[in-house]
């Protein structure tokens, strides 16, 4: 089932890209691109430096910030760390956690995406969690397996929350910064595995509702199959979003 009245999110993860100068550039040429987004609810995700400048940049627009990661204490000796409380403070209204970026690289367990969601609830943050898996798992069959105990795991002691704080993207791994997009079919079946999940953690209203978006190799050429789907509630873009131009094609796309 998808989200009841929800627009779809359409989020741009610049991921280690872009300087203040040019994430400022960028968010002016998007806004003058898009326009009210054609009915989407629109994110950029800069790197940390960038949020200050490119916050002054959104002021009067619908476009969303976010961050791509934060800490989940609220304060205290974590050198080279961010707080949500810090966060909020510089106008993020989103926070992405779990990527698996962040579980390859940096060895993010489970157990710290937990802990960084709750935190993030508590501290009034909109989340944007990741889940998706590894190659060798969908070919030995353990896609919902590693999906589902990715999700419980997450979500474990977070309770039931208003459902615009919460947004599930699925991301398969081999799908990321590959140019392998994964076909709609493979995406629409992981979807109806994670709505299940979310609603046997979240029975009734909130676990029907919480926007499901896809990630992977998403671009201007191909966003319109994905879109086209009840089951995907918008998309999370890497490399393509690099660009104004390019992004902006992904915000205005067709939907039914």
């Amino acid at each position: 089932m998808a989200s009841p009245a929800r627009p779809p999110l359409i989020a741009a993860n610049w991921k280690m890209h872009l300087t203040p100068e040019q994430a400022v550039a960028y968010v002016r040429d998007l806004r003058a691109r898009i326009g009210d987004g054609r009915g989407a609810e629109v994110l950029v995700l800069p790197s940390y430096p960038c949020l200050p400048a490119v916050a002054g940049a959104l002021v009067g627009s619908p476009i969303r910030l976010g961050a791509q990661n934060l800490h989940w204490e609220t304060e205290g000796a974590f050198t080279g760390e961010v707080s949500a409380s810090i966060l909020r403070s510089v106008g993020c209204a989103y926070v992405l956690v779990g990527h698996s970026e962040r579980r390859r690289h940096f060895d993010e367990s489970d157990r710290t995406v937990n802990r960084k969601v709750r935190t993030a609830l508590e501290e009034g943050l909109r989340i944007l969690l990741c889940v998706g898996e590894a190659e060798p798992d969908r070919t030995e069959g353990r896609t919902q397996r590693v999906i589902e105990d990715q999700i419980a795991r997450a979500l474990e002691g977070v309770s039931p929350v208003d459902p615009a704080s919460l947004n599930v993207a699925y991301e398969p791994v081999w799908a990321i910064g590959t140019g392998r997009d994964a076909p709609v079919g493979q995406v629409n079946e992981a979807h109806g595995w994670i709505r299940e999940e979310l609603s046997r953690l979240f029975p009734g209203p909130v676990g029907e509702s919480v926007r499901i978006l896809y990630g992977g190799s998403v671009t201007p050429e191909n966003v319109d199959s994905y879109m086209a789907s009840p089951l995907i509630e918008g998309v999370l873009v890497g490399g393509a979003s690099l660009r104004a131009e390019s992004f902006a094609r992904i915000v205005l796309s067709r939907r039914p």
